[in-house]
């Protein structure tokens, strides 16, 4: 189940607004994983990482792996 989580986080936080380049702290990243999965929905935000993976790849891998590494250190 844990991974399932680790999913659906990883998918809003790449959905959200948030940006690497903000350096945000684990407080910002949680409450942007949350306010995401309320305002958008899991399902809503798999697919619009889908979107993202099918329009701009090149890009969306290094989003993915931010999200990925700052949702494991923001729900430790």
């Amino acid at each position: 189940m844990h991974a399932v989580i680790d999913a659906i986080r990883t998918e809003a936080l790449f959905a959200s607004n948030l940006q690497r380049s903000q350096s945000p702290t684990p407080e910002l990243i949680r409450a942007a994983v949350n306010s995401t999965v309320d305002r958008l929905g899991e399902a809503r935000c798999a697919e619009l990482v889908a979107q993202e993976f099918g329009e701009h790849p090149d890009c969306a891998i290094g989003r993915m792996r931010w999200a990925r590494n700052a949702v494991r250190l923001a729900f430790t």
